[in-house]
């Protein structure tokens, strides 16, 4: 059973429903904690932190996120933001996909065991949502027969009382009395235009102080709009009722806003006997207690709610600290994911190079540009000194180069055949250019080549793009326990005659020669095991590499005749993620992000020379 469900955490709905669940659960924990500091202040201030964490439930710390990611300006990134940005995501995303090879092989092994659990427990959640509403609706519906069936009060004791208390409260609507002949207590229904449902026999049994005592508490629920507040609480609830949390922080609330109207009355002068008596006489009349979506008299722990009003509790207003606590806990609540977002945004944005429009591209100094013959086995994409030179290169490889893109999915609009047709390409660098780019860091230096490929898709294939960005499903390259096993580049060894390159083998072959990190990501968002996946740097690593990555691939695909380059494995090498982390001590992890992606305005088969 538990490598099913790790199966399900691993897909991108499962690890954001977990991250989701989480995080949710430590608000709810930092609310509790909050309220033990607060419990001899107002519970209307405690009401408030546990509605905050049922809130929460409702609202994904990565819409906040999602939203930091468009406040900021695209700005270069700054490389020692990494490492911070880093440790955040670990802390933000911890149901991400621990172990990717192990998942992967147990989907491999019994997927359609996997389907029917995922389906199973689906199905499940949604009988139990059904359920929950249904038993609400029918409620509802019960109560609003009695609300239809009720008499308009326009006169008598009960009207003249309520009239002069809104007067006093200076509510500027009036509040409608519907008088019921059900042995129901007191009690508000309705959201945006409640009614107080008053049961015809109980005014009998009270006496004008204990009228005002009642009449004051159902104000009370109706100047805090509780029966709104009860309604998106039971949206939660029907949503998340799997999680124990949610029906826990459902009895806080109702216990401290029948606390917080108690202290209301209390507050407009009302003997604490008088509201304590109140009380125990509705007890004594009503033979039903209040129902969902009704805000009555008698609700939460009677006996609590009783020693407090007779121990003439009122909750004190909070000190300069506890409203620092309060608002430091909720800046942070908000601005943190904010905050995450724009440091997202930065190094998400640092990934797609485009030049500034109102700068000219660099330029190679000569290009020739060829159609594939197939002679040539394999596909190169090579970085010299002064050459850039691919083999086999799709028009469509060569714009995600150019734009720094990591899959096929960030690229839309385009026409079929620039996955298909294959270009040979070698272009020379004029010397005063290489001579400064060779003044460059390596990163530096390759943003520059893929600025003139951009120049060269605009010159000779007449690309137009236009940038948007997309939340899409990723993949998070982290160093595996254990350590890398990627061999550092020797700096005094290299020269031109070992240049920066990837070299694809054929399907399930890779090896990298003094290229950087992003080069691997690249190339791993190329292959067909990530699904189409972006692959973004989580390593923290800086320099070049040098490493070979070999694996058999999933499924099967065009590959070449036995002995040639592009053949395929015999099956002895391990599937792609295992051979990620055995042989390059390398995992991926399953996540959400926004992505720069880019649209085909217009493009052109080339000019040949």
């Amino acid at each position: 059973m538990m490598p099913y469900i790790q199966s399900l955490i691993s897909t991108p709905l499962g690890a954001a429903l977990a991250n989701h669940l989480w995080q949710s659960t430590a608000v709810a924990v930092i609310a509790a904690a909050l309220t033990l500091v607060l419990r001899k202040n107002q519970a209307r201030t405690r009401y408030t932190l546990w509605f905050a964490a049922s809130i929460k439930f409702l609202l994904p710390f990565s819409l906040l996120i999602s939203l930091g990611t468009h406040l900021k300006t695209p700005t270069p990134a700054v490389a020692s933001h990494d490492s911070v940005y880093a440790s955040i995501d670990q802390v933000s995303q911890p149901f991400t996909d621990p172990t990717p090879f192990q998942q992967t092989t147990a989907i491999e092994s019994q997927p359609t065991s996997s389907n029917i659990l995922s389906e199973a427990l689906a199905a499940i959640w949604l009988c139990g949502s059904l359920t929950i509403l249904a038993t609400w609706f029918i409620s509802w519906r019960k109560i609003s027969r009695l609300a239809r069936s009720a008499t308009p009060v326009r006169e008598g004791r009960e009207f003249h009382a309520l009239r002069r208390m809104e007067e006093s409260l200076g509510m500027q609507h009036s509040l409608e009395i519907l008088q019921s002949n059900q042995a129901l207590e007191p009690g508000v229904f309705g959201i945006f235009r409640p009614t107080l449902l008053w049961p015809a026999d109980i005014s009998a049994h009270l006496s004008d102080d204990h009228l005002n005592a009642i009449l004051a508490h159902e104000l009370g629920h109706i100047r805090r709009r509780d029966n709104l507040a009860a309604a998106i609480h039971m949206l939660v609830e029907a949503i998340f009722w799997f999680h124990p949390l949610v029906w826990w922080l459902g009895k806080r609330l109702v216990e401290e806003r029948e606390r917080a109207c108690d202290e209301e009355v209390l507050k407009l002068g009302n003997s604490p006997q008088v509201d304590a008596e109140s009380i125990l006489k509705t007890c004594e009349f009503c033979v039903e207690s209040s129902l969902p979506g009704v805000s009555g008299v008698t609700g939460a722990d009677l006996k609590n709610r009783i020693v407090q009003i007779m121990s003439k509790h009122v909750g004190t207003n909070l000190n300069l600290g506890k409203k620092v606590l309060l608002a430091t806990t909720a800046v942070v609540a908000v601005a943190g994911p904010l905050a995450f977002g724009l440091v997202y945004a930065s190094e998400i944005r640092a990934n797609a190079q485009s030049a500034d429009p109102s700068k000219p591209l660099p330029t190679f100094e000569v290009a020739t540009i060829k159609p594939s013959d197939g002679s040539t086995p394999g596909v190169r994409l090579q970085m010299t000194p002064n050459r850039f030179v691919t083999t086999n290169v799709t028009t469509q490889e060569l714009i995600k180069f150019a734009y720094n893109l990591r899959s096929n999915d960030q690229i839309a609009g385009a026409p079929a055949w620039i996955g298909s047709k294959s270009f040979d390409i070698e272009a020379k660098e004029d010397e005063a250019l290489v001579a400064a780019l060779q003044k460059l860091p390596p990163a530096d230096n390759t943003d520059q080549v893929r600025l003139m490929v951009q120049s060269l898709l605009a010159d000779r294939f007449k690309l137009k793009v236009t940038h948007q960005q997309k939340e899409l499903p990723v993949y998070a390259l982290v160093v595996a326990k254990g350590g890398i096993k990627l061999k550092p580049s020797d700096a005094a060894t290299a020269s031109d005659a070992r240049p920066q390159m990837i070299r694809m083998g054929g399907r399930g072959h890779l090896a990298g020669t003094d290229v950087p990190i992003n080069a691997l990501t690249n190339a791993l968002s190329r292959q067909p095991e990530t699904g189409g996946r972006v692959v973004v740097d989580r390593t923290g690593l800086t320099g070049n590499y040098s490493w070979t990555l070999q694996w058999t691939p999933e499924g099967q695909g065009p590959l070449g005749p036995p002995g040639s380059a592009n053949a395929a494995p015999d099956g002895s090498e391990p599937s792609f993620f295992t051979a990620l982390q055995e042989q390059l001590g390398l995992k991926l992890e399953s996540q959400k992000a926004p992505v720069d992606t880019i649209v085909i305005d217009h493009i052109e088969l080339p000019s040949l020379n």
